[in-house]
C-alpha cells in the first residue's frame, strides 16, 4: 500500500480506538515519525494531510530542512534525546522539542529561543519503565519538580505536557499500565495549577501500541513504521 493508504488505515484505527474510549477522534494528533526516511516520503505524508512530523537527530534533519521549507504549515518536532550543546540548532530547526529531560536542557532551549526571538513548545519526557537505556525523568524525581517549579522563569518556553516511550512488549496490553501511569502523573501535575505549565498534551503510543495509548488518554501518537514501512538504517 502507499503511504497515503497507510495513513488512511491508521486514521480509521485511531477513530475506532477513540470511540471505544468515549473520545472524539479529533482529540488525537497523528504524528508521522519521519526519522531516517527521505524527503519524498515526508512529502507523501504531507499530501495525505499529516502536519506533525517527528525527527530524532539534529544532524539528519539539518540535511532535510531546506528541501521541506515549502511545507509551510507542517510542524517539526524533535523527539529524540537532545544534548544541551545542540539546543540552539534544535531551536533553529524545530517548532517543538518533545523530549526535555533536565533543567539544564530547558535553560539552554529557553536561552536559544530568546536569542532567536522565538517561543518553543516543549514536552517533558518521562521514563515510566525506569529503563537505564532510555532517556527521560523518573515520574517522582527532584529534577521533574525543578523543571515544573522553574517553568515561569523560562519566558521563551511553553511546557505543554508529557511524553513517554514505555518498555517494548509484543503483547501491547502489557504497555497499558505504563500509559496509565503517565496519564495519572499528568493529572496530578495539572491539579497543582502551576504557573506557565500546561498539561494538555500526552504524547504516547507508537506503531504497535497506539490504540492502547489512545484508550488510556493519549492526545498524540507517534507513528513511523506503520506509515512509512520498515525503517531504513543510516
Amino acid at each position: 500500500m502507499s503511504i497515503g493508504d497507510n495513513i488512511a488505515q491508521i486514521r480509521e484505527r485511531i477513530a475506532v480506538a477513540a470511540h471505544r474510549a468515549g473520545r472524539d477522534p479529533s482529540s488525537v494528533t497523528l504524528m508521522a515519525v519521519s526519522k531516517t526516511f527521505p524527503v519524498e516520503s515526508i512529502r507523501d505524508a504531507y499530501a495525505a494531510d499529516i502536519r506533525a512530523f517527528g525527527e530524532n537527530k539534529v544532524q539528519e534533519f539539518t540535511g532535510k530542512a531546506d528541501s521541506l521549507r515549502g511545507l509551510t504549515d507542517a510542524q517539526w518536532h524533535f523527539i529524540g534525546h537532545l544534548q544541551s550543546n545542540k539546543a540552539a540548532k534544535a531551536v533553529e530547526l524545530f517548532d517543538a522539542v518533545d523530549s526535555v529531560d533536565s533543567v539544564k536542557l530547558a535553560e539552554r532551549l529557553n536561552g536559544a529561543a530568546e536569542a532567536a526571538g522565538k517561543k518553543m513548545s516543549v514536552l517533558i519526557e518521562i521514563n515510566v519503565g525506569g529503563e537505564e537505556a532510555k532517556s527521560g525523568l523518573a515520574p517522582k524525581s527532584e529534577e521533574l519538580d525543578r523543571i515544573l517549579s522553574n517553568a515561569a522563569q523560562w519566558k521563551n518556553l511553553s511546557i505543554q505536557g508529557l511524553m513517554t516511550v514505555p518498555p517494548y512488549a509484543d503483547d501491547r496490553e502489557q504497555t497499558r499500565p505504563f500509559f496509565r501511569q503517565l496519564r495519572v502523573l499528568r493529572d496530578e501535575i495539572a491539579a497543582r495549577s502551576l504557573p506557565a505549565v500546561s498539561m494538555g498534551v500526552l504524547s504516547m503510543g507508537m506503531s504497535h501500541d497506539f490504540e492502547v495509548a489512545i484508550e488510556e488518554g493519549s492526545t498524540c501518537v507517534r507513528v513511523g513504521t506503520a506509515i512509512f514501512g520498515e525503517r531504513q538504517k543510516l
